[in-house]
């Protein structure tokens, strides 16, 4: 068998077997790369009450626990503590509740995973360790491989000898030119 076909066969099973994979890590990818303008794992759902707590007015555990209930977060208490003058912090599952001792209002901030984003960023920044961790590794070794391969998937003048050599000069030069621009 030629090396050029082997080649192609390679290049071309390589791609399918790591088809999900590279879904996975470039949607991850981009969404990682905004993570400024929004948070691709959580969705922050923000709620406001008016409560019975105002005008500094004691604000035990009990208490919080009855106006957690009537906001149907019962048994979601973890604890709670003075945040300053006017605020108490509570934390809940998977949220947090800011009371303003002095006006009543109670901010409630819950967090709800991102649907499928959540599971692609984990898996991208390998929080799941072990198996993950040796295929992502595979997967790595694999994009090196098809991304050489690929320089000699086509011959002639769209090859890498001629329009392919002056696509992957300017391929190489655009991460250095970017690079020293923000480095």
């Amino acid at each position: 068998m030629k090396l050029f076909k082997l080649n192609r066969i390679i290049h071309r099973d390589l791609g399918y077997v790591f088809f999900a994979a590279s879904i996975i890590y470039g949607l991850s990818g981009i969404a990682l790369n905004h993570i400024k303008d929004w948070n691709p794992n959580y969705i922050v759902q923000s709620e406001s009450y008016q409560t019975e707590f105002n005008n500094g007015s004691d604000i035990d555990e009990k208490a919080i626990k009855i106006f957690l209930e009537s906001i149907e977060e019962k048994g979601s208490y973890k604890k709670h503590y003075s945040a300053g003058k006017n605020t108490i912090k509570v934390f809940i599952d998977n949220g947090t509740l800011f009371i303003n001792t002095k006006t009543g209002v109670a901010n409630l901030d819950k967090l709800k995973r991102r649907p499928v984003f959540h599971s692609f960023n984990y898996l991208h920044y390998n929080h799941s360790k072990r198996l993950w961790m040796w295929f992502a590794d595979i997967y790595a070794v694999s994009l090196i491989w098809l991304a050489v391969s690929g320089l000699f998937m086509v011959k002639g003048k769209n090859g890498i000898t001629r329009r392919g050599a002056v696509l992957t000069a300017f391929g190489i030069l655009i991460p250095f030119i970017l690079f020293f621009m923000y480095a």
